[in-house]
């Protein structure tokens, strides 16, 4: 299912497997109960379920991704000028794991081992897009303001997320912090499954063009980074 590009049928998977219709339908009964499966309820056909998906964040460990991540996140902040962090779900936080200085000589303070907002980072945005328990997690308290450009409503945040599964990368523009902007990506594992985020975060000004849109090019950077550390972490499919 995971390599499957859609939801799939009793017997595309029993064939694919090599097992009779009857052992692969018990099997799959079995995953449905644990929540690693799901049936869609119009087609009858299976797909990855939430609970699979928060496996994927859990299964890895945390200094395993920071070593595989160091180097791309290091050439990442060279060739942006930003910051760049790394960070995972918890307790329904962005956990930064992973922080490297922007590359120039002002004072900077260390973020890794801060819990940052889900719906108001760049960061956060792809750990709630791409983690199905996370955003299920995600309480109607948890959504506060920060600035007047933080999305508080429920429906707006489920509207963004929407658009940021499909873009395949998220922004931050002011939500959290006046002046400041980002740009994150999902980093993945064995079977695509999301492990991370890894982003930028600067002055407005520079990560942002004219018309307050993040920079193409950026965003470019950002995505080939989380590439290529997915490649690292076993994600085969792009």
């Amino acid at each position: 299912m995971a390599r499957g590009s859609g939801r799939l049928g009793v017997g595309e998977i029993a064939h694919s497997l090599g097992l009779a219709r009857g052992t692969t339908h018990g099997i799959l009964r079995t995953l449905q109960h644990v929540g690693f499966v799901e049936q869609d309820g119009a087609s009858g056909k299976y797909q990855l379920g939430a609970a699979l998906l928060h496996l994927g964040t859990s299964y890895l460990d945390v200094n395993e991704l920071r070593s595989r991540a160091i180097n791309w996140a290091d050439a990442l902040a060279a060739r942006s000028g930003e910051a760049v962090r790394i960070a995972t779900v918890l307790d329904g936080r962005a956990l930064v794991v992973h922080h490297v200085f922007r590359p120039d000589d002002t004072l900077q303070t260390l973020d890794v081992g801060t819990l940052l907002p889900l719906h108001a980072t760049a960061l956060g945005k792809i750990l709630l897009a791409f983690d199905a328990n996370a955003a299920a997690g995600l309480a109607d308290d948890d959504v506060e303001p920060f600035s007047r450009k933080t999305i508080t409503s429920r429906h707006a945040l489920t509207r963004a997320l929407a658009q940021i599964r499909e873009a395949g990368w998220a922004d931050e523009v002011e939500e959290l912090t006046i002046g400041e902007a980002g740009v994150a990506a999902p980093i993945r594992g064995y079977g695509g499954l999301l492990v991370g985020s890894i982003g930028v975060s600067g002055a407005v000004e520079r990560v942002c063009d004219s018309k307050g849109r993040p920079n193409p090019g950026l965003v470019a950077q950002v995505r080939d980074a989380a590439r290529a550390v997915s490649r690292d972490l076993g994600a085969s499919r792009w």
